[in-house]
């Protein structure tokens, strides 16, 4: 995202909802109950797949730390994807939702209209093979309406570190009905970049499942 989007306050809202793949991972973001939850769905996946248990302590590393992350970022939702295909190690992914209201580092309130926030999100070409990347376009979700989304593959900051990770990232800005100032940004994101059309494909189908309640 642009500076004008890094200061985004988030806004405390239920009535959404999204889905996942069944074989994704949900659960519990708050701290208090989020490292049992996890623990008990690993136990409950590797009882029913055994070949899993070699990867367990990898999945459920990997499951609290996005847990963390989203929670410490104010999202409201968490899924996760961990699955093996092979002898290779899991392959990940998480989809993130946050309600939030987007304010410029001056506290001046940005407007929410999808055509107003592409041209507040800056594309980016890659100048060379490898380099990151980020194209911004206006989409339709069916029954929702218009959005702005933002796809590429982008160096993400590590929350807390000097370090940045380069990553898969589709971000979709969806306007709250009836509010002028709250955006539902579902952001998608994976660390595999081999493997970045295809997520771009399961990004877009999940983001095309939110409705609001």
């Amino acid at each position: 995202m642009t500076d004008k989007w890094v200061d985004a306050v988030t806004v405390k809202r239920d009535g959404f909802r999204i889905n996942v793949p069944d074989s994704w991972w949900e659960f519990d973001l708050r701290p208090e109950t989020r490292d049992n939850s996890i623990r008990r769905m690993v136990d409950e996946r590797v009882r029913a797949n055994p070949e899993m248990a070699e990867h367990r302590d990898l999945i459920g590393g990997f499951l609290r730390k996005q847990a963390k992350h989203a929670w410490d970022n104010g999202s409201v939702y968490c899924g996760c994807m961990a699955q093996s295909f092979g002898d290779g190690p899991p392959i990940t992914a998480s989809v993130t939702v946050s309600m939030i209201g987007a304010r410029t580092s001056t506290g001046e309130i940005l407007p929410t209209d999808p055509s107003a926030i592409v041209g507040q999100l800056g594309a980016r070409e890659a100048k060379k093979p490898g380099d990151a990347w980020r194209d911004v376009s206006v989409v339709e979700i069916k029954d929702v309406g218009t959005a702005a989304r933002t796809k590429g593959v982008e160096d993400i900051k590590v929350p807390n570190d000097s370090r940045t990770v380069r990553a898969v990232l589709m971000q979709t800005f969806i306007p709250v009905p009836g509010d002028e100032q709250a955006v539902a940004l579902v952001s998608g994101s994976s660390q595999v970049l081999d493997l970045a059309d295809s997520f771009f494909d399961v990004f877009d189908a999940i983001t095309s499942t939110f409705r609001f309640l």
